[in-house]
């Protein structure tokens, strides 16, 4: 049998270590850049003057963002690493530079006028999720049903950034809506169930120890998305969750007819809650723990939107 391409090893090797999706197609993205960029050449006869090569240009002149240039180096890492078994030392590349720039926040009143924009009952259900709990769009897209607890009033978030769950606060202005809504996703899935689909992806360990789960109401995406489709890792037909890109047009829809003069995103509504929260008088501490930011320093950002001004200072014009 002839020995796989080394793409295809590393996809398997992705696969083995339970990856997202996303993340394999983002890593083989970048391990075929590596490639092309040195003609082709193989990268067991390439090492550390040809990564930082390449890193270097990703930053002159292509001029990515220091989060690229990084997703880049530890895709390049892991081809050597866990694919070539060679381990790389003392890389020194010039580094993208960071850019000091403060979020996009909109004033409460804005906030609210953007939601309201957001026709689609769904759509406004997420948006509102978004800013009343600080999640980011794919935390909230992966919530199951079980992640909900109606009578203590909290949300566990799983699958975050970090790879640790966290718990946030469920709205309580939002708890009719979202039983509604599960009454509405309950009917579909008990029609998938009637058509012989009915499954929901589940991670690996968790698919092999409870073989049966995936079919479970509990489970179940809180936000499936409209048709089935076909998993193209296993290949079985079922309902994945929600397409981030239909939210982030209707936001982007919304924020136009509200007629505000900011670029606002479905993230936007992530700024805005920790922002209005600290405006709120609450401890920079508990909003970092909602947020689920590793390093306070990432939360300190938001004190210099506050409406009191940077730092909290008045200006003497203002008396």
């Amino acid at each position: 049998m002839a020995e796989k391409k080394l793409l295809d090893r590393a996809r398997d090797l992705i696969r083995v270590k339970h990856y997202s999706i996303r993340t394999e197609q983002t890593y083989l993205h970048w391990m075929k850049e590596f490639i092309l960029f040195h003609h082709k050449r193989h990268p067991a006869e390439m090492g550390v003057p040809e990564v930082e090569a390449y890193l270097t240009y990703l930053a002159v002149e292509r001029k990515v963002a220091p989060s690229t240039q990084n997703v880049a180096m530890q895709a390049i890492l892991f081809l050597y690493r866990d694919v070539l078994g060679i381990e790389l030392t003392g890389i020194n590349a010039l580094r993208a530079k960071k850019d000091k720039r403060l979020p996009v926040v909109l004033t409460k009143t804005e906030t609210h006028l953007v939601l309201e924009q957001i026709k689609d009952p769904t759509f406004r259900l997420q948006a509102k999720l978004l800013y009343g709990t600080g999640m980011r769009l794919l935390e909230c897209l992966r919530l199951r049903v079980k992640d909900l607890n109606f009578g203590q009033n909290y949300i566990v978030v799983r699958d975050t950034k970090g790879d640790e769950d966290r718990v946030t606060l469920l709205p309580k202005q939002l708890k009719p809506i979202l039983q509604e809504h599960l009454h509405y996703v309950k009917g579909l899935h008990q029609a998938d169930l009637q058509a012989g689909y009915g499954a929901v992806y589940l991670p690996y360990a968790l698919e092999r120890k409870y073989p049966k789960a995936n079919k479970e109401w509990s489970w179940q995406y809180l936000f499936p998305a409209t048709k089935l489709s076909r998993d193209p890792r296993s290949g079985v037909t079922r309902r994945h969750h929600a397409d981030d890109s239909n939210l982030q047009r209707a936001v982007r829809a919304a924020a136009k007819a509200s007629g505000i003069a900011k670029p606002a995103t479905p993230h936007t509504f992530r700024h805005c809650f920790a922002t209005h929260l600290l405006e709120a008088g609450y401890d920079i501490r508990t909003v970092q723990e909602l947020l689920g930011h590793k390093d306070v320093k990432t939360t300190m950002i938001y004190t210099h939107v506050m409406n009191k001004g940077p730092l909290g200072v008045r200006s003497p014009l203002d008396g």
